[in-house]
């Protein structure tokens, strides 16, 4: 199994690792730095060098329990090569401030207005966020774009640590999306704390303070359905 190093340390952009596993795909890694996906953050992207070769990394994904690191073309290094990974760090930091800007965002419209999370996505400096509001207008989202961006002003530390699964469920709200997504398989529980704003259960990548962030455009909005409505932001 990959010990992702990401997880520990967002800011980590080299690292040395093993090949553990070859596949039509890619290569398994015994560490990586990494990020494999998921909550609504894409994996990274980046290079991979085994002596004199250069290998392009353009996703990582899981494949048979495994995370494969998928290799651009027919070449791969060998089991048991020593390999140096360097993340494509302009487009993993966009998504770090992208990631944290949405927590930004939902920690705003729980805090202010007490509503869930219905769903998310992101892509570096763009991304949307679904609520359960019953209604969405142009001056609401002009009223989230002041608020949030005086959070981010607001230079908030952002914490990462983790707790045991039975610690976590003991913080209310925790879990903020309308449906858990916490598999029940997970004994330990990462939580991303914007120190004063907002506490979450969380597994992808993130800066070390809100104003690392940018500033954060509602850039639309939109109904998805009766109690269902999105904001899309981008970050500048």
């Amino acid at each position: 199994m990959t010990e992702f190093l990401c997880y520990d340390d967002s800011y980590l952009r080299e690292f040395d690792a093993t090949v553990t596993t070859v596949t039509a795909a890619g290569v398994v890694l015994d560490r990586s730095a990494f990020y494999p996906g998921g909550g609504g953050q894409p994996s990274d992207t980046g290079m991979l060098g085994a002596g004199d070769e250069l290998y392009a990394v353009k996703r990582v994904s899981r494949q048979d329990g495994q995370q494969v690191h998928q290799i651009d073309g027919p070449d791969r290094p060998e089991v048991g090569a020593q390999v140096k990974g360097v993340l494509d760090w302009d487009r993993r930091y966009q998504l770090m401030r992208t990631h944290t800007a949405l927590h930004v965002l939902c920690g705003v419209v729980w805090r202010d207005y007490g509503a869930q999370v219905t769903g998310g996505n992101m892509e570096p400096l763009t991304a949307r966020m679904d609520f359960e509001f019953e209604r969405m207008s142009a001056e609401f989202a002009a009223e989230v774009e002041e608020l949030i961006n005086k959070e981010v002003e607001a230079a908030r530390p952002v914490e990462i640590r983790s707790l045991s699964r039975e610690e976590a469920f003991k913080i209310p709200d925790l879990i903020r999306t309308k449906i858990n997504l916490l598999p029940p398989a997970i004994k330990q529980v990462r939580i991303i704390d914007i120190v004063g704003l907002d506490l979450q259960a969380d597994g992808g990548t993130h800066v070390a303070n809100t104003s690392e962030v940018g500033y954060i455009r509602v850039v639309g909005h939109e109904s998805k359905g009766r109690i269902n409505k999105r904001l899309r932001i981008a970050v500048s």
